[in-house]
């Protein structure tokens, strides 16, 4: 860290800089890394700091030192941080560069993984939405527009990230150019070349510029280039000679890397919770030691889908606010079996840090916290949408509106009395619609799955669609993901129009607090959208308080949770398989009470049962109570399942 901030000193204009001695390069005679002209070796694990409060950046980081890891694996999310067209936030949470200097004075080796595009099984795969303002655009590609978007943004995020580059005295040893392109349709080598060049011209000729695909001659055709390294990805259960063959095809000479080996697997809302074996992990890692490669453990630590970041797949499947993983530290950072098990093959090949491993962080249970109703989302149009509705002939998308993650409210008259006419979408929502007229529920309009519904009401009456962008596609041909209504709605073959359409700020709001409007609706198979709010307090008297906890949500159905203003993230305990989300200590205060606010969007208990939430000490991600059909078995990263 010393070294590293008198570099800084230096490179400001503070003395003249002294001569680097430190270099990592690529020895392709002896098909190794050289550190310091010395062959090196890397065991790496992933984490990404957008997934984890800074609060805790320095916990997860020792756990890693300790589990014998040389060097941890990040992506840079572009959206994460350029929020809308030059608007930049490097900050708190989204501070990179402390987190690159935590990870230097722990001891640790950053492999950085740039972007533009990340996938990540994050929202658009790290790309910014508002990229799509020109509906026209190929993303990932040598498009004019959007390599002016990528050259803009590279321009702040590189010259940041060279002072970091472990020639320079920081721990950046590596950088990724894109992510897995091979994966991608366009097969655009004017686009990798655009990106090398760039890359070079900010961060020199010096780092390694490295590229990751899956292992087979099919993704490495389209995703490797002259001049950037070619490495490979691939699960446990793979015939591990077989795999670095694949890479041999790009690279005859050079370290054998596996740049994403899987320690577990992702999660999509209303399958089951994904785990692979310790023994079948650790099995397959001992194969790769074994060869002399390098190799990165994704995940090591998963973290949380905060607010609206989780990313989909196609056919369209939502990811949950969880991102466990199943990896070797849990959601929460915990200490698991399989971090144990990992540690020993990794201590079977190099020697493992002295030193006692941080604990598991405690966890507490509040118990349960009685909550009120606000209103319905049509009653608190004043307080979300300050600014009133947007009026348009024909819907606009959430794009087109500037309203890039969230919820919006489309609203338009009954043209005549309607009874039980069908509301049609032709899968015009993107992604989830509750419908109502004067406040009268009708049901859910859903992408793909719920596409038409009866509607009733007399001429002149508001029909609202509260829309829900549940997340961007982060894989594949389909991440220009265009959220809202994205094609006209007919209702009795009559096209809709005449829209008023209100932007909702339910974050700003949130924070600065409802003007209540109590409802006296009764509960009905399906609510009108609505808020419910409570305050809990702190336990005085017990040291170490506030801790991590968990809540849950019984008799709940689906919808969005803030606590003390932080958007928690979304549930949805009727389809599972997540059914508590993860609170983390440092969001919590034990100066005055806490505040919850619910966004209930379809029903919830208050009608019928105590209306309240409840912190728990355990997580459950397993819980799955609505098992949709096994399409996601179609969908694979590089086509690896292994025993998922």
């Amino acid at each position: 860290m010393l070294a590293l901030t008198l570099f800084h000193l230096l490179a400001a204009g503070f003395g003249s800089p002294i001569t680097s001695q430190r270099s990592f390069e690529i020895d392709y005679a002896r098909n190794c890394f050289l550190k310091d002209g010395k062959p090196f070796r890397y065991i790496s694990g992933s984490i990404h700091y957008s997934r984890i409060p800074r609060f805790y950046w320095k916990d997860r980081l020792l756990k890693m030192k300790m589990a014998g890891l040389d060097a941890v694996q990040t992506y840079v999310p572009w959206n994460f941080h350029e929020p809308e067209p030059g608007v930049y936030n490097f900050t708190d949470d989204r501070d990179l560069e402390y987190f690159l200097k935590l990870a230097d004075e722990i001891g640790l080796l950053v492999i950085l993984r740039a972007g533009p595009y990340i996938c990540a099984e994050w929202d658009m795969g790290g790309l910014p939405a508002w990229l799509l303002e020109k509906e026209s655009i190929v993303l990932r590609s040598s498009d004019s527009d959007y390599l002016a978007a990528v050259g803009r943004w590279m321009r702040v995020l590189l010259p940041k990230m060279k002072f970091y580059l472990y020639q320079n005295w920081g721990p950046i040893i590596m950088v990724q150019v894109e992510n897995e392109y091979g994966s991608y349709f366009a097969c655009d080598f004017h686009y990798l070349r655009y990106l090398k060049n760039l890359f070079r011209q900010y961060l020199g000729n010096e780092v390694v510029l490295f590229t990751t695909d899956g292992a087979t001659k099919v993704f490495l055709r389209c995703g490797a280039l002259q001049g950037l390294y070619s490495t490979v990805d691939f699960g446990p259960g793979t015939n591990v000679t077989a795999a670095f063959s694949a890479q041999r095809l790009t690279e005859p000479q050079g370290p054998l890397v596996n740049s994403e080996f899987y320690t577990g697997w992702l999660d999509h809302w209303g399958h089951p919770h994904n785990a692979i074996p310790s023994s079948v992990v650790a099995k397959t890692l001992s194969e790769i030691l074994a060869h002399g490669a390098n190799v990165n453990l994704y995940m090591f630590i998963g973290g949380t889908n905060f607010g609206y970041w989780n990313g989909a797949n196609t056919p369209y499947m939502a990811q949950p606010t969880s991102y466990d993983y199943d990896a070797p530290l849990s959601e929460a950072g915990d200490l698991t079996e399989k971090y144990f098990a990992l540690r020993e093959v990794i201590g079977m090949y190099k020697d493992l840090p002295k030193g006692p491993i941080p604990p598991t962080t405690p966890k507490f249970a509040y118990g349960e916290v009685k909550l009120m109703k606000v209103g319905m989302v049509t009653e608190l149009l004043n307080d979300l949408s300050p600014s009133g509705p947007i009026k348009s002939i024909y819907p606009l998308t959430f794009v087109q509106l500037k309203q890039y993650f969230g919820y919006v409210l489309y609203r338009t008259k009954l043209s005549r009395n309607c009874s039980k006419e069908i509301l049609f979408s032709l899968d015009a929502i993107h992604d989830r619609a509750y419908v109502s007229v004067d406040g009268i529920p009708q049901g859910i309009l859903e992408r793909n799955k719920l596409l038409k519904l009866n509607i009733t009401g007399n001429a002149g009456a508001n029909l609202d669609l509260l829309v829900e962008n549940m997340g961007r596609v982060n894989y594949g041909r389909y991440n220009n993901d265009f959220k809202g209504l994205i094609l006209n709605l007919t209702l009795a073959q009559d096209i809709l129009l005449d829209w008023e359409i209100y932007p909702l700020d339910i974050d700003r709001a949130v924070q600065e607090g409802f003007s209540p409007k109590i409802s006296g609706k009764k509960a009905s198979a399906y609510e009108e959208p609505s808020f419910y709010t409570g305050n809990f307090s702190i336990p005085s008297g017990i040291p170490d308080l506030p801790q991590d906890t968990y809540l849950k949500f019984p008799g709940w159905t689906k919808g969005q949770v803030w606590i003390n203003g932080f958007n928690l993230g979304r549930y949805w305990p009727a389809r599972g398989p997540q059914l508590t989300l993860f609170v983390p200590s440092n969001i919590l205060v034990s100066s005055s009470p806490n505040n919850i606010t619910i966004l209930e969007l379809e029903k919830s208990p208050c009608g019928t049962q105590n209306c309240l939430v409840e912190f728990v000490d355990k997580p459950i991600l397993n819980g799955t109570l609505l098992y949709e059909s096994s399409s996601e078995k179609l969908f694979s990263k590089d086509l690896w399942l292994g025993p998922i």
